[in-house]
């Protein structure tokens, strides 16, 4: 059996593009039909390559493999960033999936299907069952800029009181400040202004400083985490002094360039920068569920999951405008 469903490519001069793609559906896929996806600024990143975009995609079960028995059809799901892992190297048994020496993910496979589309077909090792009760629309933005904060926040020591600091209140910072306060941290919000103060504490922050490179912070106590969620030029130089004692750094907005460390400083404090990426399907099993139980919500805007729709939402992210995390909508 194959499906054949609508999906939405970048082109070569950046215009999103109407297409068809025909996949047969294997005994260990499912066929869903996408409701909601998330935008995510990777999206950009691909606008020009001609793929099909998109990798926070929830909607509904309609088809199953032979050999598919943990979901249904008829189920809400997410899936995104990752299309299939191999279940059997060293980093899939250690819980590392993400990091699967055989993995296929957006970007690197697949480009004729996405998130941005009116179906796809999909693994069902890597499908996500939505918690009950909880919005579809809310959890697109989990499944890739939640699970990317969650991994920092779950995975490398991260415990209740602690100092967590978060670096830019965007897609990923705003998720940030919220699951962090929910987890019982201490979050530290730094900002390049006061704007953002009032939304900033009413997300859960316990304090808010206005930090700009090269300046001290007065009355700030150093952080034991700091998560990097605005630009990617980042000034380490300004941002190690702020860490305690063998604090952890997480840059989670990257680009192609280099970045200077300093090094001298961080070997004399014992501080780390940790690499991190998305999340493995243990850990996006446990933020949707976590997400659910504590009424978690991402700040979203929502647009019509449509050509046109998708051009202004590109360009509201493009302009800065996005409150919080943009999601496409199926009429």
């Amino acid at each position: 059996m194959s499906y054949t469903f609508d999906v939405f490519r970048g082109s070569k001069e950046g215009k999103i593009v109407a297409d068809q793609t025909t996949r047969p559906l294997r005994p260990t896929d499912v066929y869903i039909e996408t409701t909601h996806s998330g935008l995510c600024g990777t999206d950009e990143h691909f606008l020009h390559s001609g793929q099909v975009l998109g990798h926070e995609g929830v909607g509904v079960v309609k088809a199953l493999g032979e050999s598919v028995t943990h979901v249904k059809v008829g189920d809400r799901v997410g899936f995104g960033f990752t299309h299939e892992v191999c279940g059997i190297c060293e980093h899939c048994i250690s819980g590392w999936d993400q990091y699967c020496e055989n993995k296929k993910e957006y970007g690197s496979h697949n480009h004729d299907v996405g998130t941005f589309s009116r179906g796809v077909v999909w693994n069902a090792g890597n499908v996500f069952p939505i918690p009950d009760g909880y919005d579809s629309a809310n959890a697109a933005p989990l499944m890739c800029a939640g699970a990317t904060v969650w991994t920092c926040l779950t995975e490398y020591g991260v415990r209740p009181t602690d100092r967590v600091g978060v670096m830019g209140i965007g897609g990923l910072g705003h998720l940030a400040i919220k699951l962090a306060s929910a987890m019982g941290c201490h979050v530290v919000v730094l900002s390049s202004s006061e704007r953002k103060r009032e939304e900033a504490m009413a997300f859960g922050a316990s304090e808010y400083h206005v930090f700009k490179a090269g300046e001290e912070i007065k009355d700030c106590k150093p952080l034991k985490h700091l998560l990097l969620c605005g630009s990617a030029n980042v000034d380490y130089s300004s941002i190690i002094p702020l860490m305690d004692i063998h604090g952890s750094v997480y840059p989670l907005t990257v680009d192609f360039k280099p970045s200077a460390l300093p090094l001298l400083t961080m070997c004399f404090k014992g501080i780390r920068v940790q690499g991190s990426l998305v999340a493995s399907r243990k850990s996006m099993r446990s933020l949707l569920q976590f997400a659910a139980d504590k009424k978690i919500e991402p700040t979203i805007m929502t647009f019509p999951f449509h050509e046109a729709g998708i051009e202004d939402a590109m360009q509201t992210l493009r302009d800065g405008k996005m409150r919080y995390r943009g999601v496409l909508v199926r009429e």
